[in-house]
């Protein structure tokens, strides 16, 4: 039986949760388990700044190629499509690590792994619209908020402690070394991180063949085919300059590059920290302990913030809470200050002081994607969200890719001191913004 939204009656509990999951997942195991992994296998900061930061650019340049997932099959079969792709991509990392040139084969699958996860964002945003009614729209936002949370907690978290538990038996059994990028790399981390891949590979063989069955037919989930391609890049350039045509425009995009100016060096440099040795500066914690701190307690802190945030400026307006979001985005990154002069081996101080901070980053960044809905209010909305996304990214990226060299050169104490003057340029934006004082009001209509 065909109704508006599929052939059949699909309830949205089969699909949006595991769907959400598997876009979170690769994610963070791009932008942050890469980070984890190759400072265990010895490639220095310098490296693993550049290198992951450039993973950035296929959400950079997503709005781009936004309007192909339109016009080529249905965002059901994109959907499938990069999944298989995304494990593709997982499998094939796992594959490179023990080789001799691991860093460059295993960043080339990462690159493919990017590109699939920016193309499954599109399609999947594009399907929870089609495969949903408005009311079920609203309903769900919740619940693919939190298994994009969830996917979070599991990449951060438990397969970085999977990780470092594969070590630590390894480890126990006396396994012989192997030599990676010029130094020793014990043989039982190359192989932790190897079935860790393994099994996040294995996961999205799961996610392919689940959805397969699980995801509906919506009837309006087709390919545009009947538009030609000069007619889709024509809507699509006049939906872009229209954008760049918003009052105080350069005033937006500095918003938009600045905010996270200073933790787009923080986040590429943290994990580092607390790998490296205190010869180094570092704390010497082990995978597992890191995985632990940023997984659990870390996405905890963060989600809490974060909800909090949203709480205040629904109740009382963004305008009136943007300072103090911006106050607690960028101050709590003392704490790396005090655990870098410190060197603490309490892990309840350094889990605390982990917590603290990404719970400023949860209250803050909350005005960070209140501002980009803000900015996307009006004609061509969703079109413009994607834009500002495009420009976060830019905003993370540029940064983030000399942050492993200044650490280098200056070493984790006086780039972490760096890391809190460079909070400047937020207030300042913070300050300049266009905002209407009762955006974000529950009264707003």
């Amino acid at each position: 039986m065909k109704t508006e939204h599929g052939y059949q009656q699909v309830s949205p509990w089969s699909w949006i949760p595991s769907l959400y999951f598997a876009s979170g997942l690769p994610y963070v195991v791009v932008m942050s388990v890469s980070v984890i992994m190759y400072k265990r296998l010895g490639v220095s900061n310098t490296d693993i700044a550049l290198y992951t930061s450039w993973l950035y650019l296929p959400w950079v340049i997503k709005p781009f190629w936004s309007p192909v997932v339109d016009i080529l099959r249905t965002k059901r079969a994109w959907i499938i499509a990069m999944q298989l792709l995304i494990g593709a991509g997982l499998g094939g990392v796992a594959l490179t690590i023990p080789t001799d040139d691991f860093l460059r084969n295993s960043l080339a699958f990462l690159w493919l792994l990017a590109f699939s996860s920016a193309t499954h964002d599109i399609a999947a945003d594009g399907f929870y619209m089609l495969g949903l009614s408005k009311h079920d729209q609203t309903w769900f936002v919740g619940i693919r908020s939190t298994f994009y949370r969830l996917a979070m907690i599991v990449g951060q978290g438990l397969l970085i402690m999977l990780a470092g538990q594969i070590e630590s038996v390894m480890q126990a059994a006396g396994t012989v070394t192997a030599t990676q990028v010029g130094s020793a790399v014990e043989h039982g981390t190359v192989l932790a991180w190897t079935i860790t891949f393994y099994v996040m590979a294995g996961m999205f063989v799961l996610f392919f063949a689940w959805h397969r069955f699980a995801l509906p037919r919506p009837l309006k989930d087709k390919p545009t085919l009947h538009e030609t391609y000069t007619d889709i890049m024509r809507d699509f350039w006049q939906t872009f300059v229209a954008f760049f045509r918003k009052p105080q425009i350069g005033l937006i995009l500095a918003f938009l590059l600045l905010f996270r100016f200073s933790e787009a060096q923080l986040v590429k440099l943290t994990a580092p920290f607390l790998l490296d040795s205190p010869e180094l500066g570092g704390l010497a914690l082990s995978t597992a302990q890191v995985g632990f701190a940023y997984g659990t307690i870390g996405v905890l802190m963060l989600t809490i913030g974060g909800l909090l945030g949203g709480f205040l400026a629904a109740r009382h307006g963004l305008k009136r809470w943007l300072l103090w979001m911006v106050i607690a985005i960028n101050l709590p990154n003392a704490v790396y200050i005090f655990l870098s002069t410190a060197l603490p081996d309490n892990l309840l101080i350094i889990n605390l002081a982990i917590g603290v901070e990404q719970f400023g980053y949860g209250f803050g960044f909350a005005a960070y994607m209140l501002y980009m809905l803000y900015v996307a209010n009006g004609a061509h909305q969703t079109a413009h969200y994607a834009i500002c996304t495009g420009f976060m990214a830019l905003g993370m990226m540029i940064p983030g890719m000399f942050s492993g060299w200044l650490q280098e050169l200056i070493g984790y104490q006086n780039f972490f001191i760096w890391v809190l003057a460079a909070t400047v340029p937020s207030f300042i934006v913070a300050l300049l913004i266009p905002l209407d004082s009762s955006f974000g009001k529950k009264t707003e209509s």
